[in-house]
Order: C-alpha cells, then structure tokens, then sequence
C-alpha cells in the first residue's frame, strides 16, 4: 500500500510578530502568520500580484526559538505539515481552520536586509551570535550516532 505524505515548504514574510504560550502542562506554543507572494502576466500584458497568508504554529523549543528571533516583516523558511481544525463558537456557529505546524524554520535575511531588527539572519550560510548557553549547544555540530550509540544521548543533546 502506498504511503501518504503530508509536507508544506514555505518561504515568506511574517504579518505580525510571533506570539509565544504555554499549555498548561508548560509546553511552549508560537503562533504567527506569514505572508507569501505570487506574481503573474496576463494574456493581455497587464502584471497581476497576489498574497496568501498562512498561519504557523510551532511547539516546544522551536517554539521557544521563534518567539525570540522572529520579527514582523522577517522572511523565513518554514517546513511542516497542514493541521485542519473545526470547532463550534459559543452562539453555536461551526468554525474551521488550516494551519501549518512546523518542524523547521530558518530565517532567510540579514541585519542589513531590515534595519528594525536586532538580530542577523540565520540560515543560508550566514552564522548568528550567540548570546546564551542554550544558543550556544543549538549551533554546535550534531555527531554522528551510530545505532549502538543510541543509549547514550540524553534529552539535552536533541535540539528541539
């Protein structure tokens, strides 16, 4: 039987800053839209654009990793899968939502990209500073597991 497969890719700009929860079981959750572009010709010539705004969401240190890096007007690569939600409001009308729930991000511009940001870009190369311990363990080079190894990695050598 054939596999099924659930993959989104996206690169845009984000709409608003992310906004970071917890459950109440303490888990981190970010949430934040980003905007993606698409531009045609038509038969006549004349130049159409048209955006499409996603919603993101994001969990645990991920998470946690969004809400301190991202910005409004950021350009970023997420990479997750689509969620469809439904629910009924309090006046008993049913509501319905498609999101991205991501498992990747990199952001996709530079310091000098956006003067509003504090922070350079992460990704395509270019290296962050890193300003805690926890950034610190994030960026160093992942070892190579062998499957005889796998006893020996604890929680805190997985990134996320």
């Amino acid at each position: 039987m054939p596999k099924s497969l659930n993959k989104v890719q996206l690169i845009g700009n984000l709409t608003r800053d992310p906004e970071l929860k917890y459950t109440p079981q303490g888990t981190a959750v970010c949430t934040f839209s980003i905007a993606t572009n698409r531009q045609w010709t038509t038969e006549s010539g004349e130049k159409k654009d048209e955006a499409d705004f996603h919603r993101i969401v994001s969990w645990s240190k991920l998470a946690e990793i969004c809400a301190q890096l991202l910005k409004k007007g950021r350009k970023v690569y997420v990479e997750g899968r689509l969620q469809n939600r439904s629910w009924e409001t309090q006046e008993g009308e049913k509501r319905s939502m498609t999101e991205v729930v991501i498992s990747d991000m990199i952001l996709l511009d530079s310091k000098n990209a956006t003067s509003d940001f504090d922070m350079p870009g992460v990704g395509l190369g270019e290296e962050a500073p890193l300003d805690t311990q926890e950034e610190k363990k994030l960026a160093e080079p992942k070892k190579n597991v062998k499957a005889k190894d796998k006893e020996d990695i604890n929680a805190d050598d997985i990134p996320f």
